[in-house]
């Protein structure tokens, strides 16, 4: 997994599977139809079986700044919510919301968080290769007859053993340019199979090559599914200084 080059074998979904593409002409001319766009993201990611990725990347104009990217992912939060209500009856509410440089290599993992919750990761253009792959660990649950819980618990993936069983499940992120911004959106939930609990898979980035002089930005934000009226985390005007500050974390 850890190798250059291995990663990119594995493909239990394909790329067209899980890519969207926004082009810079309807990012500029304002023709993005970001009803249309979460309703693409919440098929793919926000699924209660498996007959979906579970994740998704979103293509951005190359010309899309940092801001503008940020403020992408407040108005695509907000429509995931939106379909949320009206599919599921809940909410989506942002847990957490921050900006960091992370150059270091990491295991196939959840964000802890709530049981049902999202990423929706903001990719800033860095000249640090790495790569992405996810792992259908819902999936492999079902499978064995157990829960997605209990996989975490029997093959924790932070070790070769439980890397190895949940081998058959991984897919990299093929279309993942780090030249280019680009949202990747991770269904990060860890709930058993039922009453439309959402279905989750584990994530890990690849660092092919650390440049300490160089930064890899990723604006993270968590949405919690919830029930309605239930608080967010991050408040509207702590969000709103998400997509304005010029602060970023080093995150080792």
């Amino acid at each position: 997994m850890g190798e250059a080059g291995t990663i990119e074998k594995l493909a239990m979904w394909g790329s067209a599977d899980y890519t969207i593409e926004v082009s810079q002409n309807q990012l500029h001319s304002g023709k993005v139809d970001y009803a249309d766009l979460g309703a693409a993201v919440y098929r793919k990611v926000c699924r209660t079986d498996h007959s979906e990725p579970g994740f998704c990347v979103i293509h951005l104009g190359f010309n899309t700044d940092s801001e503008s990217l940020r403020g992408l992912q407040v108005d695509l939060k907000n429509n995931l919510a939106r379909i949320h209500r009206a599919r599921l009856g809940k909410d989506f509410v942002c847990w957490t919301a921050g900006r960091f440089d992370q150059q270091e290599s990491t295991k196939l993992h959840r964000d802890g968080g709530p049981e049902e919750s999202l990423l929706v990761l903001g990719y800033e253009p860095s000249e640090v290769r790495s790569q992405l792959a996810m792992a259908d660990f819902s999936k492999c649950a079902g499978d064995l007859g157990i829960t997605p819980a209990e996989v975490l618990e029997r093959y924790n993936p932070m070790f070769v053993p439980g890397e190895e069983k949940l081998s058959p499940y991984m897919t990299a992120l093929t279309s993942f340019d780090p030249t280019r911004p680009q949202i990747v959106v991770i269904n990060n939930s860890v709930a058993a199979v039922g009453s439309g609990s959402l279905q989750g898979v584990l994530h890990t980035a690849t660092i092919l090559s650390p440049l300490p002089h160089h930064r890899r930005v990723i604006n993270s934000m968590m949405l919690a599914s919830v029930p309605l009226g239930t608080a967010p985390q991050v408040s509207e005007e702590a969000l709103q200084d998400f997509v304005t500050t010029q602060d970023v974390k080093r995150r080792y």
